[in-house]
């Protein structure tokens, strides 16, 4: 029988294969650890990547929304001062037309301070204001000659227009305090 003494000696002649080993439980418990650590590592680095993204979007959003509200404020500030503006040459006016009824001194120095300013070289000049006012200042007032007053019964007490040859000045209450708050607005930096 020759064939079993040639499978003896193969088997003789080749080394036998380590035997397997095992981990130990301990190198078992930090593979697993490793593996975890990694695993969490990307985890967390995806998770804080799409987190960022998330807060860029809701920066981005309440970006928008905050412009879209500071859009209207802007004209409500604005309307606001407005109408605040237009309460306040009302309230003057009021206010001034009644200093005017109570001291007319007051409207004879508004007069002559219009005819100062326009008589230079102009021969006729004419101020025109409510007749009230007229009897109420015409005894306070020494008008040279080319000047007179002329009663206008579409201006209110205290208004004054001035007419020369080549002038008209606007004096009424209305046109004078709008003047005014504009000045107040302009060096305040708002828009009249």
């Amino acid at each position: 029988m020759g064939v079993p003494d040639e499978i003896e000696t193969i088997t003789a002649h080749e080394p036998a294969p380590p035997p397997l080993q095992l981990p130990t439980l301990e190198e078992v418990q930090a593979i697993r650890d490793a593996a975890q650590e990694e695993g969490f590592q990307q985890g967390h680095g995806e998770g804080y990547a799409q987190g960022q993204a998330e807060v860029r979007r809701l920066i981005a959003q309440i970006e928008g929304i905050l412009d879209n509200f500071s859009r209207p404020l802007v004209r409500l500030e604005n309307e606001v001062v407005g109408a605040l503006g237009e309460l306040s040459v009302r309230i003057a006016g009021a206010l001034i037309g009644r200093a005017y009824e109570a001291d007319p001194s007051l409207l004879a120095a508004l007069v002559n301070e219009a005819l100062e300013t326009v008589s230079g070289a102009q021969r006729e000049v004419e101020v025109r204001l409510h007749p009230d006012d007229i009897a109420a200042i015409s005894a306070l007032l020494a008008l040279p000659e080319g000047q007179r007053l002329a009663p206008d019964t579409s201006l209110s007490r205290g208004d004054l227009r001035v007419h020369a040859e080549s002038v008209r000045i606007d004096g009424t209450l209305d046109a004078r305090l709008r003047a005014a708050l504009g000045t107040v607005l302009r060096r305040a930096g708002a828009t009249p």
